[in-house]
């Protein structure tokens, strides 16, 4: 039996930490919604082997239990004791450690697919706290629909909104570990958001309030390490977006424009500085 889904990417539209668990994980209190920027996972199963392989057309990931696919195969084939074997081959389109939740995307996808190829009539709230031993990232992944993500991100809350205008994707050729970053999180220095606005100003569409409450509090750790960071963004601005800002830990940095032939000069402008720009819309 075979099966292909869509893995769409994650930007953050606010990104927000107030304290930090006794595992030393952060508490999230974050804004997310979906691209049009995605990956494409095949998933095949055959009875009575019981071995697990992923591969992938990029050379920049693993292809063993580091790879978060692998891990959610593992998840589902050890819960429900499920004996076939699981071959994943995944079509890679988001960047690799961008910041836009490629990894956690293919794993989701991998749940969804194994729960509809082996019947197992889990919801999307099951699968997410299943996901949640995989990366944070992961339950939010599930759903793939703007949506509040509190705890240690596995509380989702969806909004029956998300931003209709283009956003250009850009990512500096550096490679940021999100380990590292969480690790300098300073709490008393931290600017935090209002995340309550923005959510407010996206159910209401209330444009210029939604770009004023945006913000990513991690942007200054990574940019302090990074300043292409920092320069793509005032590259950004001065072409005309009305917003920018980092997504994620990073490095990649997303704009919105309210109008789309701004969008599409500021995503030609960025190619002589990105080698990686991609326009796109929420889903």
């Amino acid at each position: 039996m075979k099966i292909l889904e869509k893995a769409p990417a994650k930007i953050n539209l606010g990104l927000d930490t107030s304290f930090r668990y006794p595992d030393g994980s952060p508490q999230w209190n974050m804004v997310m919604t979906s691209v049009d920027l995605a990956d494409y996972v095949s998933i095949q199963t055959y009875a009575n082997s019981n071995k697990v392989s992923v591969a992938t057309d990029s050379g920049f990931l693993p292809n063993d239990q580091r790879n978060l696919a692998y891990q959610a195969v593992h998840i589902l084939k050890s819960r429900f004791h499920q004996t076939d074997g699981v071959n994943v081959t995944i079509k890679k389109q988001i960047p690799v450690a961008a910041g836009l939740g490629g990894g956690s995307a293919d794993a989701a996808a991998v749940l969804r697919g194994l729960n509809q190829m082996w019947s197992l009539g889990l919801s999307l709230e099951e699968l997410a706290k299943i996901s949640l031993t995989i990366d944070s990232d992961v339950p939010y992944c599930i759903y793939n629909q703007t949506a509040h993500v509190t705890g240690h991100g596995e509380k989702i809350k969806l909004i029956d909104s998300s931003p209709h205008y283009p956003i250009v994707i850009a990512k500096p050729k550096v490679s940021v570990s999100t380990p590292v970053i969480l690790r300098q999180i300073d709490y008393d220095s931290l600017n935090h958001l209002n995340i309550n606005q923005l959510i407010n100003s996206l159910t209401h569409r209330d444009t210029d309030v939604m770009f004023a409450s945006m913000g990513n509090v991690l942007e200054p750790i990574t940019a302090k390490a990074y300043p292409e960071i920092d320069e793509l963004k005032r590259k950004m601005l001065s072409l005309g977006a009305d917003v920018a800002q980092m997504s994620g830990t990073g490095p990649s940095v997303f704009a919105i424009c309210r109008k789309l032939s701004r969008a599409k000069r500021l995503q030609n402008s960025l190619r002589g500085f990105c080698h990686e720009v991609y326009l796109v819309r929420a889903l």
